[in-house]
């Protein structure tokens, strides 16, 4: 790259500009009416200047009058003549997406949180999502844990599960019933529903509950103003790998007081074959559907309720010892927010849900049924809400503060018949009930504190502090394991997180972000209270541990992003991105072999001694994601984005477990207003780096191409094809589980798919 270009960065970053005020503006968006802090505000022949935490700026105008560009990104542009006023002139901006290759990339620099982005655009992608986990697949530094088709969840940085505090609509969640993961929170939303997704990359944060690795947000889409009367759009979707279908649609009615939607998928997967031909078991059928209604009591004022079901059949989990039966949720959930108040207190937002998830598994199609036949039947609740003040002291300071409440509770049996043992078949069939989650329950009471504050006109400083109430109890234990915890009882756990950043803006184009946090997670219930279940990747009995202390992540990170425009005569620029970070953990949680116990269950089989979950003491993490690409010849993009994480159990001397390789992608596209094309290449490096006490195999590198073309037929309807894995490669993700109780396979890594033709067709109306 030219020098000249970093010469210029580093004038802006080191150059504040000052000059006389004779005119005072705000930006405002036009939606919310909320202030757009880092605006840019440029005067024609003049210097240009930034708006503060409120959207508030002041300059210099001719008394003759002078012309106002003002530019966010994330928002039109607006031009305006204005001249010499002693009354602050209010500028509003009408929200538009920057369509990045399928990616959206929007931000508030006042609002959002630390290191975010924003992600979705379904229709381009061409593909079927199989559940919402698929949606982030292609987005740099996450990796998929696959069980099968159905049971996938997202990793980020080498965090999963509870590691990330993954949610919907900026607190929703839904807890798994299935001890094995089989029915994660991403299958129980329609994938269709998502307009994109947040992501918070660490523990920068305390307002949207506790915080280890990051937080992901999944956004349903709302109506925006203006998109009043009746629409709604219908799509179809194929792939030939499985012969599988997908279908969806979504109707609205909307005014300007009041909107409502429904919306409906039917998902009908068969089992898929890897490169070499091999037919992997991962069939399953899976139905939604769900209503939202919204009620504007005014424009700064409202509330809207969501209710969804989804309900998933005869679905096999290559990588577990069982299949689903069934798997049923409902969710509810009611938000309400008031904007716009004079006074010290601006804002109130609030929130509830509720949503059940009742779970039924067997291994009736598996060959340990000839010898046992085993049935489970569980359920799992959660309920919460969330109660946020925003403050505002003074012009400067925002404050937001409040409390937020999570209750997770599972219970459920697994009823075994056993029909034969080493020695033949029994004269009667003997039942045993074991207790899945010995009806358990954690509470957590969290009250946070998060202030931002400017300490210039482009940068900004956010802090914030959260203490957590956890309270957990096993209310019916297994009578083995109150043997092994012969003081169990009702826990009471105090939890401190805190988290603080600079935020260093020069101008739209480039943004600098230097961040601290402090993330606390106390154990999740299969960590406390699974008893004997295979519940890893390995064949072995895991045993809970209730008295785990709380993991603590303290993570440091410095990134930065912007665009270079390279020529003055055209839309040719240069893009560019990069996250550092090294996170220092306390108390992280392992399951690690206990030869002092013995297994419970086929106790004929190995391995004999079971895990028991620990805390280490030593381990950290380390890695990066960066991104560079170019915009040229109006409507081009090539992009290249890399992300590695390198993580070390020093306890055992080996990596921490389900960390994934380093991952390279290659992106070439091509966009105009009825068509576009594009190539994704993904280097997938070899994963030596691995944690043997986890189960885990060297797995060898890959190479995978995707080619996607979409056109816009006529009004209104639009119509993909693509080819993904396109020399059929054999290969698995470091990631995905291995083959567990299935006929003809061994305990080797679950194969991807290979070749695949999808096409996908939707109509708007």
């Amino acid at each position: 790259m030219n020098l000249k270009y970093f010469g210029l960065l580093g004038a802006l970053l080191l150059v504040n500009l000052a000059y006389a005020q004779n005119f005072k503006g705000k930006i405002v968006s036009e939606i919310k009416n909320e202030g757009l802090s880092g605006a840019h505000i440029q005067v024609k022949g003049g210097s240009p200047t930034y708006t503060d935490s409120q959207g508030n700026f002041e300059l210099q105008i001719n008394e003759s009058g002078q012309l106002l560009k003002v530019s966010f990104m994330g928002f039109e542009t607006k031009e305006l003549l204005v001249y010499p006023s002693s009354e602050t002139t209010i500028i509003s901006l009408k929200e538009s997406p920057i369509p990045i290759q399928g990616v959206l990339v929007t931000g508030q620099f006042k609002d959002d949180p630390v290191l975010t982005m924003e992600t979705y655009d379904y229709v381009k992608k061409i593909v079927q999502p199989r559940n919402v986990a698929d949606l982030f697949q292609d987005i740099n530094g996450f990796s998929l844990i696959k069980r099968g088709n159905y049971a996938i969840d997202p990793s980020f940085r080498a965090s999963q599960y509870e590691q990330l505090n993954v949610q919907f609509d900026g607190g929703t969640k839904v807890m798994h019933a299935c001890p094995n993961r089989m029915d994660p929170i991403t299958t129980h939303v329609n994938p269709e529903e998502i307009e994109k997704i947040e992501i918070i990359k660490g523990p920068y944060t305390v307002r949207y509950g506790a915080t280890f690795g990051g937080i992901v947000n999944m956004v349903t889409q709302k109506p925006l103003d203006g998109e009043y009367g009746l629409s709604g759009h219908v799509n179809a979707g194929y792939e030939s790998n499985g012969n599988s279908m997908v279908s969806s649609a979504q109707v609205q009615q909307a005014n300007s007081k009041y909107d409502i939607r429904g919306t409906f998928g039917f998902r009908d997967f068969g089992n898929y074959k890897d490169g070499d031909g091999t037919e992997i078991p991962s069939s399953f059928r899976s139905l939604e559907y769900g209503a939202r209604a919204g009620y504007n009591f005014s424009g700064n004022q409202r509330l809207q309720a969501n209710w969804r079901q989804s309900y998933g059949r005869d679905v096999l989990h290559a990588g577990l010892p069982m299949d689903t039966d069934e798997d049923n949720s409902s969710m509810l959930s009611l938000d309400y927010r008031l904007a716009g108040l004079q006074g010290l207190v601006k804002n109130i937002t609030a929130k509830a849900y509720y949503s059940y998830v009742d779970h039924v598994m067997s291994n009736t199609k598996r060959p340990t049924f000839m010898m046992t036949e085993a049935i489970s039947e569980i359920d799992a609740t959660t309920a919460g809400g969330k109660l946020e003040l925003k403050l505002a002291p003074n012009d400067k300071l925002s404050i937001y503060s409040g409390l937020d409440f999570l209750n997770i509770a599972r219970d459920g049996f697994r009823t075994r018949l056993v029909k034969r043992n080493m020695m033949g078949p029994l004269p009667s069939p003997m039942e045993f009930v074991d207790k899945v989650w010995q009806d358990s329950y954690i509470n957590d009471l969290g009250i946070f504190v998060e202030t931002k504050y400017p300490l210039s006109p482009k940068t900004l400083w956010t802090s914030g502090i959260r203490f957590d109430n956890v309270t957990s109890e096993i209310k019916d234990p297994a009578d083995d394991f109150l043997a092994l915890y012969p003081d169990l009882e009702k826990r009471t756990e105090h939890n401190i997180s805190a988290t603080t950043s600079i935020k260093y803006a020069t101008s739209t184009e480039f943004i600098m972000e230097v961040a601290y946090g402090r993330g606390v997670r106390s154990a999740n219930m299969i960590e406390r209270v699974i008893n004997h279940f295979t519940v890893g990747q390995d064949p072995y009995e895991y045993i809970g541990n209730p008295n785990l202390k709380a993991e603590v992540n303290n993570q440091f990170e410095i990134g930065f992003k912007g665009r270079i425009a390279l020529s003055d005569v055209n839309s040719t620029r240069f893009n560019y991105s990069t996250s550092f970070y090294y996170s220092l953990y306390e108390n992280y949680i392992v399951p690690v072999i206990d030869k002092s116990l013995t297994r419970k269950y086929m106790p004929a089989n190995e391995p004999v001694n079971p895990k028991v979950f620990q805390n280490l003491d030593e381990s950290y993490k380390t890695g990066f994601e960066v991104m560079a690409g170019f915009d040229f010849w109006n409507g081009f993009t090539f992009n290249t984005e890399m992300a590695y994480v390198y993580a070390k159990n020093k306890d055992l001397n080996e990596s921490l477990p389900l960390v994934p390789p380093l991952m390279s992608r290659f992106k070439l596209g091509y966009e105009a207003e009825k068509f576009w094309a594009n190539a994704n290449y993904t280097i997938t490096s070899r994963q030596e780096n691995i944690a043997p006490s986890f189960g885990e195999q060297v797995t060898p590198g890959y190479e995978v191409m995707d080619v996607r073309l979409g056109v816009n037929l006529i009004k209104n309807v639009s119509l993909g094809v693509a080819v993904l894995n396109l020399f059929d490669v054999t290969y698995n993700n470091h990631l995905n589980f291995a083959f567990n109780n299935q006929a003809n396979f061994s305990r080797t890594p679950i194969n991807d798919p290979g070749r695949n033709f999808s096409a996908f067709m939707q109509y708007k109306f």
